[in-house]
């Protein structure tokens, strides 16, 4: 985990929220090997997200980074997510977002907001983070166990 490969020079990575879902996230949980990495596998709740900007891939200057990330349960038979870090916690904002491919429900996307601090009584702070995650139902009908997570993050800390 940690890896990370430099992206040529001039190179973009604007991918869609379909794109994301479709190619990425699902190649990645299929365990299918990418021709280059462009989205590096790191554990971010292991980093404050002011640390995780020099651990991508891209170095285009844009203010989105990308990162694979294995899903850490709260508690051992629970369904919630550990998103606490060191330094705060990634808190959950609106609803999750549907991604829809050819008409079907292939994913969802949730903004989290980085807290410094613990909760109830963190202090926000700029950082974004879009949870991409594929549908459950998707999961289960391919067989798929391994959870893992896109986050598309952003902010100036």
């Amino acid at each position: 985990m940690g890896k990370t490969s430099r992206l040529p020079p001039g190179f973009r990575f604007h991918p869609t929220d379909v794109e994301l879902v479709m190619y990425y996230l699902k190649k990645k949980v299929m365990r299918k090997i990418f021709c280059s990495e462009p989205i590096p596998e790191i554990d971010i709740y292991k980093f404050a997200p002011w640390d995780l900007p020099e651990r991508s891939s891209s170095r285009s200057g844009d203010l989105k980074w990308y990162f694979f990330c294995p899903v850490e349960r709260k508690y051992l038979n629970g369904a919630r997510m550990n998103r606490a870090t060191e330094f705060g916690y990634w808190k959950t904002t609106g609803k999750d977002r549907p991604v829809h491919y050819s008409e079907e429900l292939v994913g969802l996307i949730k903004t989290l907001i980085f807290h410094l601090g613990k909760p109830p009584r963190g202090q926000r702070t700029n950082w974004v983070m879009h949870e991409y995650r594929l549908e459950e139902k998707y999961l289960a009908n391919n067989g798929v166990q391994e959870e893992i997570l896109l986050g598309r993050m952003g902010g100036m800390g």
